[in-house]
């Protein structure tokens, strides 16, 4: 080989490994710092502050209130957010650790974008949204959209979430 092919190689080989070392330190950067919390403009006003009547914020009707698999809330049942519950309303609900998700997890093993919970039918549903960890709903794992009632138990790494009437 030609001198000036060997000085090209070692500089190709210089760049890549100067390009893992970048990365490497992204990473361990994401990792140390984690994820940045943005505050939500309804933090600080008592629950219910500001909303409209629960007829001006629904365009469907509501499930009769004899049913009662029907879920109204989900709460953090163990994990670091242990006791923080969220309202079910209409729209579907995001979970992970991203900041623009409904229910922010502090949670090393959540997605960024972990899991969405949606009406439909009437009716609740989970689906896992292709998260690196997984979803449990109850003990098994979570592959397809389901259906999820009062009572159901969603296990995000070491997060619990329950969905309660």
């Amino acid at each position: 080989m030609s001198e000036l092919t060997y000085t090209v190689l070692r500089l190709g080989l210089l760049v890549l490994l100067w390009v893992l070392v970048l990365a490497v330190v992204g990473v361990l950067r994401r990792d140390v710092f984690g994820t940045r919390v943005v505050p939500r403009p309804s933090e600080g006003r008592p629950a219910g502050a500001g909303r409209p009547p629960r007829a001006a914020r629904d365009d469907r009707p509501a499930p009769p209130p004899e049913d009662r698999t029907v879920p109204r809330q989900v709460v953090v049942v163990e994990g670091p957010l242990r006791g923080t519950g969220l309202a079910l309303g209409s729209a579907p609900v995001l979970v992970g650790r991203s900041p623009d998700c409904s229910l922010v997890l502090e949670d090393d093993y959540a997605s960024g974008r972990h899991l969405r919970l949606f009406p439909r039918d009437g009716r609740w549903w989970v689906e896992d949204l292709g998260s690196t960890n997984g979803t449990l709903l109850g003990r098994e794992p979570l592959g397809a959209p389901a259906p999820v009632e009062a009572g159901a138990q969603l296990r995000i790494g070491r997060t619990v979430l329950e969905l309660r009437r």
